[in-house]
């Protein structure tokens, strides 16, 4: 009896489960706008944790939705650089390095709209698959309250939910606007007070 093969996070996995855009973590809102909802890490709509009590809240929320997502499967937890050459230097290698070692780059995005070329840039994507349980990404989490890591986010290995965390929050893309609706209520009082839900 052989085993089950390990899922991969791949190019083409991606293109094909989620072929509206690439997995550029601070566009899933708009590229997804009917399935995604916000939430807020602290009372208030408060952007930034201040003490360890604080730090307790975010880390428990995030906690919360991850669980509502992702209890009793794999995840895949994908984290960013970019450079200015699709395989040169990261522009700032920490705390991506460290927080995310078992990170295999997937994925490289160009940005070379610009016509001179010293400000093109790549925009590179690591991965690894990991169980989920409660607390197996705070480290991360933390970095991205703190503001020092940036465009990390986490999905099953069928790409259906995205958890996208952010400093003072999370996007959430759902399989359906339905369920996006349920997950709204269900973390009603973490929705931003703005109209739009930003």
């Amino acid at each position: 009896m052989s085993a089950e093969p390990t899922p991969e996070l791949s190019a083409e996995l991606w293109r094909e489960r989620r072929p509206s855009g690439p997995p550029i973590a601070h566009t899933f809102r708009s590229t997804y706008a009917d399935r995604w909802v916000r939430f807020h890490s602290l009372p208030g709509s408060k952007r930034y944790p201040e003490s360890e009590d604080e730090y307790a809240v975010v880390l428990d929320r995030y906690n919360t939705v991850l669980d509502a997502l992702f209890a009793g499967t794999d995840l895949f937890v994908v984290t960013m650089d970019w450079s200015y050459t699709p395989t040169g230097p990261a522009g700032y290698p920490e705390p991506r390095e460290s927080l995310h070692p078992g990170g295999t780059r997937w994925w490289t995005e160009p940005d070379v709209e610009d016509p001179d070329p010293a400000f093109h840039s790549h925009t590179r994507l690591y991965a690894d698959l990991r169980p989920w349980k409660r607390g197996c990404v705070d480290d991360l989490l933390r970095a991205v309250a703190d503001d020092t890591l940036g465009d990390v986010f986490f999905t099953d290995t069928e790409l259906r939910r995205i958890h996208h965390p952010y400093e003072g929050g999370a996007d959430i893309v759902l399989t359906t606007p339905e369920e996006r609706d349920r997950f709204r209520e269900l973390h009603s009082g973490w929705l931003p007070g703005h109209p739009a839900g930003l």
